[in-house]
């Protein structure tokens, strides 16, 4: 299993409290928002981004209001200030890479949190390009195993056909690669196929960093788990790689 998708295992095996709950309302929201503003509008039958980011919103229950609110926004018929999209890069306890993909109403306010996150952690925010160079931006759809009625090798096979560059598993989920201007193209394929549980850009790490030491490992898991947390944060990419008998042990 590659450590990326051992990394998206950890991410997947973390209980959600209520609290959690309301931070992912508001992050589906802002993806919400962004996906009307800068992937072609209002209409989910005409704006594949938006369809599944409406799609994630319901997959946790939220509001039809919610998401209505959260179109209107996008649309800037609700006024206020608008959001952008851009990534920040840093390192955690260790030097391991940390990209972070953001989506903000106010650059300024979110700079200094996250700069403060890093520091109060022992990572360090880094200016743009210091790790950038160490991943590949790229699609990700995700597909729960549970979902798909092929078999292995027949997905596989169908995903190359769908023009996927890659196909990666763990316990739980398929992660398709797909090239970044390619994603939407090989969603509505792969949709004809099996549902998607979520497709977005993605900061692959082309090599890991592996961590064995017990108490680094907390340190670094600690500061992502802070980062995710932020409401600012949309994902958090990681070159981190951490052995499976280190994982039942963090667990």
């Amino acid at each position: 299993m590659s450590g990326h998708s051992k990394w998206a295992n950890i991410k997947h095996k973390k209980a959600k409290s209520d609290e959690k709950r309301g931070r992912e309302f508001t992050k589906v929201a802002k993806e919400i928002a962004i996906a009307v503003r800068m992937g072609g509008g209002p209409d989910p039958d005409s704006n594949s981004r938006l369809k599944l980011a409406i799609q994630k919103a319901k997959a946790i229950n939220m509001p039809n209001d919610n998401i209505n609110r959260s179109i209107k926004k996008g649309s800037g018929e609700l006024g206020g200030e608008a959001m952008e999209e851009f990534f920040y890069e840093g390192y955690a306890p260790g030097g391991v890479a940390i990209m972070l993909k953001i989506a903000t109403d106010n650059r300024n306010r979110t700079s200094a949190d996250i700069r403060h996150l890093f520091s109060k952690y022992g990572g360090n925010m880094g200016e743009n390009g210091c790790v950038s160079w160490m991943f590949e931006h790229v699609g990700l759809i995700t597909l729960n195993k549970e979902s798909v009625t092929l078999d292995a090798d027949e997905f596989m096979l169908s995903m190359v056909e769908c023009g996927a560059d890659d196909v990666r598993e763990n316990d739980e989920n398929y992660e398709v690669i797909t090239p970044m201007d390619q994603l939407m193209q090989v969603v509505e394929q792969v949709e004809k196929i099996a549902p998607i549980e979520e497709a977005d850009l993605a900061m692959i790490p082309k090599n890991m960093m592996e961590v064995t030491d017990k108490d680094l490992a907390e340190k670094v898991l600690k500061l992502i788990d802070v980062l995710e947390d932020h409401d600012d944060v949309e994902n958090v990419y990681s070159n981190l790689s951490i052995a499976d008998e280190l994982i039942e042990q963090l667990s």
